[in-house]
């Protein structure tokens, strides 16, 4: 068993990485516990138990039943249960529809909350912590959207936590923004089982949500963070790259709203030396902000 003594910064770095990316959020125990040791006891007390423990001598037949007898004595097995049904499963459309009416019933980002967390119609609730739901406030006019809740997310109950919320924090206050005065949200309300990619089908039905947000939010201007969020928007199949530091309308539900893309905070982390692009987009972000919304 390797130590973590025995590990390099970098190694030990990558190898909670590993452990984060496979679903494993936190610890289980404050101290380290031999379970090979645990084991071993466990099985000495057992075996020590059986020892001393006396075997209960078979009572002796004065008799002998015939195997006719025998076997006509021996009750009869009750009859096997039948299996059980299968639930039917929804088709996606229906599901997609059934998301549809709920995002579009909603007449204020409260009630759109409301929603989303009585909707069950996403297999991804059912392994998530959290229903993660927009933070801050509409009234900046200035929307920032990420892809899907990290660990981090669904353990706090909100977006951008943890250390990628802590930088997002101090990139925003960098061009003059605070995270109380914009509205922060995700493409996905829900952490997808050890921060997997969400299906086709997943999307499509979380799709109604995040475009109903962005209806009731109004947002004058929206950044767009990370390579899954952009394509979500944009379309295409370009990576995050090719996708960044342009402005662009996207179109929600019959409306357009200027859009530019950036790095998220998780991937500046992971590749520090990207801050320099993320930085040349936040102050394309911070110039329109400055001419249109605050001019």
């Amino acid at each position: 068993m390797i130590s973590a003594s025995d590990l390099t910064p970098a190694e030990l770095a990558a190898l909670l990485h590993f452990h984060a990316d496979a679903g494993v959020d936190w610890l289980l125990e404050d101290q380290p516990v031999d379970r090979f040791a645990e084991f071993e006891a466990m099985r000495a007390a057992r075996q020590g138990a059986r020892a001393v423990q006396p075997r209960p001598e078979a009572p002796v037949s004065t008799t002998r039943v015939q195997p006719e007898r025998r076997q006509a004595a021996k009750p009869a097995a009750p009859p096997a249960a039948p299996p059980p049904r299968a639930t039917p499963a929804i088709p996606d459309e229906q599901v997609v529809e059934q998301a549809r009416f709920a995002a579009e019933s909603a007449r204020s980002l409260a009630e759109l909350k409301t929603a989303i967390e009585a909707f069950n119609g996403c297999n991804l609730k059912n392994s998530a912590r959290s229903t993660i739901f927009a933070s801050g406030t509409p009234e900046g006019r200035i929307m920032v959207i990420g892809p899907m809740p990290s660990a981090d997310d669904d353990r706090e109950g909100a977006p951008f936590a943890g250390r990628a919320g802590q930088l997002l924090d101090r990139m925003l206050t960098a061009i003059g923004l605070q995270r109380d005065a914009i509205l922060l949200t995700n493409v996905i309300p829900w952490r997808p089982p050890g921060n997997r990619a969400p299906s086709p089908p997943e999307i499509e039905i979380c799709r109604p949500f995040i475009e109903r947000q962005i209806a009731l939010a109004e947002p004058k201007a929206v950044l767009l963070l990370g390579n899954f969020t952009a394509r979500h928007f944009f379309g295409g199949g370009e990576t995050i790259h090719g996708l960044r530091g342009q402005w662009r309308e996207i179109s929600i539900l019959g409306r357009t709203v200027p859009a530019i893309a950036s790095l998220h905070p998780q991937e500046l982390l992971t590749a520090p030396i990207n801050k320099r692009l993320a930085w040349s987009d936040l102050l394309a972000f911070k110039n329109y902000i400055a001419a249109e919304i605050l001019g």
